[in-house]
């Protein structure tokens, strides 16, 4: 007979999901072992194996977690049933916001998930899908025209683009909230550069200062590290 699950399992679980996607962002899959996620966790390894099978598994879980959850973030801004354009701008606040929180989780769907078989990797992909294409219906609802043009999904990828990526660059302590970059998104996706500036004032936020620089000759320019 099965040992009954503690009361505590699934946030004991959830904690490892998240202690480990910080490994792993911060590692890389590959240079991370399961003693370092036991250790982080302060578990045993013993005790790591009652919650996963295998490291492999233990990805799996993190990619499909974090996408589950975008997806019912989704679905949650979809029942309000608002207005097209409030719906888009609900759902790009909203994915901004949950990507603060889940910064590690975010960093390993988005590079990680190649290291998963092809039946878990269509998983998440087919999660990811069904994403995009809540975010597409909608920017065809606010311009048809771009899916007449077979645009639309394009102009959807576009916006991805200026949101999936800021894990990369953009810091909890910086000098720019998430906040304030949803809402520069938004304002950047419906009413270009313009937008944008007016949004800023209103915000108060003021971009640093860069420091001018000379241009050094053509011969003294330093080769860049990355090819």
């Amino acid at each position: 007979m099965a040992r009954p699950r503690a009361s505590t399992y699934d946030e004991q679980r959830d904690r490892i999901l998240h202690q480990a996607a910080e490994l792993f962002a911060l590692q890389g899959y590959g240079g991370t072992s399961m003693n370092e996620v036991a250790q982080a966790c302060g578990v045993s390894k013993a005790a790591l194996y009652h919650y996963v099978r295998d490291k492999s598994e233990l990805l799996t879980l993190i990619a499909l977690t974090h996408v589950e959850r975008l997806e019912q973030l989704t679905r949650d801004v979809l029942a309000q049933e608002l207005p097209a354009p409030q719906r888009l701008s609900q759902l790009i606040m909203r994915f901004v916001d949950e990507y603060a929180g889940s910064r590690h989780e975010h960093r390993v769907l988005t590079e990680d998930v190649k290291f998963l078989d092809a039946q878990e990797q269509q998983k998440v992909v087919a999660a990811q899908r069904r994403v995009v294409q809540a975010f597409a219906d909608v920017v065809c609802e606010i311009r048809p025209e771009l899916a007449q043009a077979g645009l639309h999904k394009a102009v959807t990828m576009l916006l991805f683009g200026m949101i999936n990526w800021m894990f990369t660059w953009l810091r909890p302590s910086g000098a720019i909230t998430h906040a304030q970059m949803g809402e520069m998104v938004e304002a950047l996706f419906f009413g270009g550069l313009q937008a944008v500036a007016a949004q800023a004032l209103q915000t108060g936020y003021k971009p640093p200062a860069v420091a001018k620089t000379k241009t050094p000759a053509p011969s003294r320019v330093r080769k860049s590290a990355i090819s």
